[in-house]
């Protein structure tokens, strides 16, 4: 079975129900790591100095190659990333080896096989 990491920068507000498309669409988990911040080509919003910027999560999804498009482009649109302004970026990253993975890779091949 071979693997593909999801990373997506969403908005705070937004992070459940990206995951929980997410795993509807076949993700057996995430990592969620809180408060990230980014900048895009404009820069941060500021106000005396304050950041006008809402907080973003950092979702990490560890995904089966033929589920990670359809997961991917789920996101972007749960995430309204194509829709709105700053509203957050997702990629995927082609993974080399992964251990710890026994009881997902189990589900997952009946997935796929089904997807397939």
């Amino acid at each position: 079975m071979h693997f593909k990491l999801i990373i997506a920068f969403v908005e705070d507000g937004k992070t459940n129900k990206v995951i929980e498309s997410a795993k509807v669409a076949g993700a057996t988990g995430v990592t969620v790591i809180s408060n990230a911040r980014g900048e895009g080509p404009e820069g941060s919003r500021s106000f005396f100095g304050l950041s006008l910027e809402s907080q973003r999560d950092m979702l990490l999804f560890l995904v089966e190659e033929h589920l990670c498009r359809h997961i991917l482009e789920l996101i972007g649109e749960v995430g309204e990333f194509d829709a709105t302004r700053g509203a957050g970026v997702a990629v995927q990253i082609d993974v080399e080896d992964a251990i710890g993975l026994n009881r997902q890779a189990e589900m997952l091949a009946e997935l796929v096989e089904e997807e397939l």
